[in-house]
């Protein structure tokens, strides 16, 4: 069973950094397509980024596009997301969630979820 865990939440500054970092259990994250979704409060759930599982492909959603990075390290079944830039519209809960297959920003793709963690970008 997978299981994943977010973490490196917190409250910044506009204009300010944050990595979330995700951390698979029970599998392999080698074999996933891993990707980051928030939602803010009373809004749906959005597509962040995706990541193939040998890095060499990415997609980021229109609204984060230039500011954030994913990446992943199969050796230590973790996927990150570098914010940078931050605005107070970032402000949100982020997952991570991961696919079995190939996947893209359709949160349907994807078949494990963390809890996640909570960003808060103050202005």
């Amino acid at each position: 069973q997978v299981k994943l865990e977010e973490s490196g939440g917190g409250l910044v500054q506009a204009g300010g950094s944050l990595r979330l970092s995700c951390v698979m259990s029970g599998r392999n994250m080698k074999n996933y397509y891993m990707g980051w979704f928030r939602r803010a409060p009373g809004q749906e759930r959005e597509f962040v980024a995706t990541i193939n599982w040998s890095s060499t492909t990415t997609y980021y959603g229109d609204s984060v596009r230039g500011r954030v990075t994913i990446s992943r390290d199969n050796d230590r079944n973790t996927v990150y997301l570098q914010m940078n830039d931050l605005l107070p519209e970032d402000t949100a809960i982020y997952f991570c969630a991961a696919s079995s297959r190939w996947a893209s920003s359709r949160d349907s793709e994807y078949d494990d979820w963390g809890q996640g963690t909570q960003v808060t970008v103050s202005s």
